[in-house]
Order: structure tokens, then C-alpha cells, then sequence
């Protein structure tokens, strides 16, 4: 069977043309002209913003004229992981997908379906000749996924309707009413490289390529909290392990270290060269082994592919500087990572957390640098900020840059939201079953939506999905076919 064929079978067409059209974030180009063609295919009233946001509108149906008008909303943009040992050019090639049982997956990328699938769900929906709703508005944003930039160039104005259904979560049976702000922290550790033939090791030393993968990643607002490793943080402490061990410290020249991609993907692989003296060979397998069982001890259990691997390499020809690297070491490892405190209002959510994203080797025009890219969140404008300054302090112990992006807010949940009660009311009447209310921890566009539509009642739903943000991501075909008779019903209620 292929996508096409699957049921809901308007849903599913939809989302299988949606995932041949390249849209990786801040390139959305080939997305947005194909959205502007299926707009003029179907007759529908559309406008494309400065950002490059599209609206399309649909007037209401015999009956319906009198209703307040709702918006649907979804990103167009994807996150763009990959394995290290597929080939895929995101800015050209189609995602290749395929059918595992109840899921639809991709080959050895990211799926798409964050948040495809939601405009997949848009497009059915305004396109329908039978479904009854009051005058919709679908609201396409652009690069949602690294800068929000979308929600935050949105004009005043442009949009009608008094209540938003935001198409952008990823949990089965579950409404959210809130979500936390956010705000990126970058830092750059500029360096002069020195030279291997100004190190006296050509012949007592021997290049060690270190590598950490097999990790499970993920969204670092959905996932951050489930225990799973960052491969930065499992590569920096068995570097500083080393240097560290008073029975046996085993100096090393680190030469690259690179890992993770994404500030709102948890970091899955990581890798480093260094070189060591040749009568430290033995020492240095022996303690990766010691390592790797006490990695395999504390997150095995959730971590069942991790690995870490050593073997020897070509002599590279730069290498950073001794108390440089050392420094950068001390910074990534003082470098908080993971969740920091639970919600005290909402059980089971996540209130502030951080994401050690990626370190990267670069140069500027200033020569060459480490860049190191974080991400916090707090449902706790406050708390949020608190974070960003530890972050910083931690990495200005090696950086001679910190800078910190412009932030979002939070989505303050109203748990007397109007549409929250017909919304749960279509899944019970629908599912025999109540559905859960929630925040999220991830950073959805409503609470910039609010800044400049305060009256906006807003609910935030989806089908489920898996492995978001990685090459793992997968979309239950089942779940797709609940949320489109929830989102019927909503509209047909409304």
C-alpha cells in the first residue's frame, strides 16, 4: 500500500505531495509557491506576507455565516536531520517515505510530518465539499523551527477569526492550552591553531578518533525530560575524564570536536580527534571501556543502541591550542543540560530545561572558532532568564563570545477557554473517552500570536508521533485518522 492509499485518503494524498517539496527552515521557497498553487487549484483566497506566510480563506457554509470566524494554523517548515551515512540533499530531494505497520517513516531522514501533517489536516479541511464550518482562515508560517520567524514578522491585522486551532502537536488524545517561552544562546571560542610540526609529537604520539552515537535524540522541549543521552555532554566528560584522572592523567592535543546539528534537537552524535602519547594506548582503551560501562549503567536502559568507539587515525595538521582546549572542556562540562525543574501548577510538565544543542568547528573573519549553540526553556519568564545567564557564565569560562537571540514567550493556559470545551466535547462524543488537557514544554507560535491577537482563544492538538526531530520521527496512521474527525468535529460544532 502506499500513502496515497491510506485512509483518510484526503489527508494522506495531501501529506504525500507535501513531502516531495523541499522546506527546509529559512528556505521555504519551493513550499510556499506550491502552497500558492494549490490555493489557485482549489479557488481559495490567499495572500503571501513579507515573511512569506500564507493565508488562505474560505468562507462559511449555508448555515454557518453567523459563527466567529477560526483560524487553523501550522508551520511549513521541517527539521532537516539525517544519518550519517544517508545521502540526501533536503534543498533538492524528496523525503522517501514508506509504511512500517501503523507508522509512516522516512529513509534515514526526518519525516516532516512536524509539521506536514498539520498542514496536510489545513488543506483537507478547507478543500472539503462536505465538511460545514464557519469561515476559515489557514495560516501557513515560515521557519518556525529555528527562529519562530514567521509568528514574529506576522502583521497586525491580517487575520479575522477569534478562535485558533494551532495543528502543531504530536500527542494522541491530548488538547494543549499553554507552552513554554524559549530563548538560543550562542557562544564562540576563537583560536589560532598551531601547526603539528610546531608540537614535538611526529614520533611519540598517535591520533585517536573518538566517536558517540547510537543515541535516540530528539525534540528538546518533548523530550528533554525522558532521560535519553546528549553526545556532547558523553564525549566532554570522557575528554575531561582524562585530564582529570589523578591515578593516571593522560595529557592529549585535541585537534576537532564536533556534535549535534540543531539547537532544538537533542544531540545524537558526536566525535573528536585528539592525539596521545603512544605509551598511552592501552591506558586510554582500557578507560573508554571502564566509561562506556558506566554510560551503559545510567541511561542503558533507555539508550539501547548507544556507543562509543576509538581507533586510531591520520595525524591531523592543526590542532587547538593546550589551554585553549582545556578551557573549552571545563566550559562544556560545566554546561548545564537536561531538565531543571518540574512544573509546580501542572503535573507531569516540564517548567525550564536546557538543550547543550551542538558544538561546531568554523572560521570568520576573524579565523577560526568553536560554536556552541543552546537552547533553554521555562514556562517561567523569570526562570527562563535565570537560565540563559548560568548558560552564559559557563560557557565565557573559554568564549570570548556569548550572545543570546531575541527569545519568545509562553502561552499562559485559560483552562475556561470556550473552544478548549468544544474541543473536549468532540472527543468524547467521538471517542467515548476524555481527552488530557496540557501545557507543553515546546515552544509553540501561540504565544507570539497573542502578542498581537490578545483576544485569540486558542487550543493546540495533533495525531501522534515519535522520534520528532530525528531521523527515528514517525506518524501513526490511526492517530491521522482520529485527529481529522476530532478536527471535523470541532469545525462542524463551532
Amino acid at each position: 500500500m502506499t500513502i496515497n492509499e491510506l485512509q483518510p485518503q484526503e489527508v494522506f494524498s495531501i501529506f504525500h505531495e507535501i513531502t516531495q517539496v523541499p522546506r527546509p527552515s529559512k528556505r521555504e521557497g519551493k513550499i510556499i509557491e506550491w502552497l500558492k498553487a494549490f490555493a489557485v487549484k482549489h479557488n481559495l483566497e490567499h495572500t503571501v506576507d513579507e515573511a512569506g506566510n500564507i493565508i488562505m480563506r474560505k468562507p462559511a457554509t449555508p448555515g454557518y455565516e453567523d459563527k466567529p470566524g477560526v483560524i487553523l494554523q501550522a508551520h511549513m517548515d521541517m527539521v532537516c536531520e539525517k544519518n550519517n551515512d544517508t545521502v540526501h540533499d533536503f534543498d533538492n530531494d524528496p523525503i522517501h517515505t514508506y509504511i512500517d505497520g501503523d507508522f509512516i517513516k522516512a529513509e534515514g531522514t526526518t519525516l516532516g510530518a512536524d509539521n506536514g501533517i498539520g498542514m496536510a489536516l489545513m488543506l483537507a479541511a478547507i478543500t472539503s465539499d462536505t465538511l460545514k464550518h464557519p469561515a476559515l482562515e489557514c495560516l501557513f508560517t515560515v521557519d518556525e523551527e529555528t527562529g519562530l520567524t514567521g509568528a514574529f514578522r506576522l502583521k497586525d491585522g491580517c487575520l479575522n477569526g477569534k478562535q485558533l486551532i494551532n495543528l502543531d502537536s504530536e500527542d494522541d488524545g491530548q488538547v494543549f492550552i499553554g507552552c513554554a517561552g524559549g530563548i538560543d544562546t550562542l557562544a564562540k571560542m576563537h583560536y589560532s591553531p598551531i601547526s603539528n610540526t610546531q608540537l614535538p609529537i611526529a614520533n611519540s604520539h598517535l591520533a585517536i578518533h573518538l566517536k558517540v552515537g547510537g543515541l535516540m535524540g530528539g525534540h528538546s522541549g518533548d523530550d528533554i525530560n525522558k532521560g535519553r543521552g546528549n553526545a556532547n555532554k558523553i564525549l566532554v566528560r570522557f575528554l575531561y575524564s582524562l585530564i582529570a584522572n589523578r591515578q593516571l592523567p593522560i595529557t592529549f592535543q585535541l585537534a576537532t570536536i564536533n556534535g549535534g546539528n540543531l539547537r532544538n534537537a537533542i544531540a545524537r552524535e558526536a566525535e573528536a580527534v585528539i592525539a596521545i602519547r603512544m605509551a598511552y594506548k592501552e591506558d586510554i582503551r582500557v578507560m573508554l571501556n571502564h566509561y562506556i560501562a558506566t554510560i551503559e549503567s545510567e541511561i542503558g536502559d533507555i539508550e539501547k543502541d548507544f556507543f562509543m568507539t576509538l581507533e586510531t587515525t591520520d595525524m591531523p595538521e592543526q590542532f587547538i591550542p593546550e589551554a585553549e582546549a582545556k578551557r573549552l572542556l571545563q566550559a562544556l562540562y560545566a554546561c548545564p543540560h537536561g531538565m531543571m525543574a518540574m512544573s509546580k501548577t501542572m503535573p507531569g510538565l516540564v517548567e525550564t530545561s536546557t538543550n547543550l544543542a551542538s558544538v561546531k568547528m568554523k572560521e570568520d573573519d576573524k579565523g577560526a572558532y568553536i560554536e556552541v549553540n543552546t537552547s533553554q526553556r521555562s514556562s517561567i519568564e523569570s526562570k527562563k532568564h535565570d537560565l540563559k545567564q548560568m548558560v552564559e557564565c559557563a560557557l565565557a569560562l573559554a568564549c570570548d563570545e556569548v550572545t543570546h537571540g531575541d527569545g519568545y514567550p509562553g502561552w499562559a493556559p485559560n483552562p475556561q477557554s470556550p473552544l478548549l470545551e468544544v474541543t473536549k466535547k468532540a472527543y468524547q462524543e467521538l471517542f467515548a473517552a476524555e481527552p488530557k488537557v496540557l501545557a507543553i514544554h515546546a515552544g509553540l507560535e501561540c504565544g507570539l500570536f497573542l502578542e498581537k491577537y490578545p483576544y485569540l482563544d486558542m487550543v493546540s492538538i495533533g495525531p501522534q508521533m515519535f522520534g520528532v526531530h530525528s531521523p527515528q520521527e514517525r506518524l501513526s496512521i490511526s492517530s491521522t485518522g482520529k485527529c481529522w474527525q476530532w478536527l471535523q468535529r470541532v469545525l462542524e460544532t463551532l
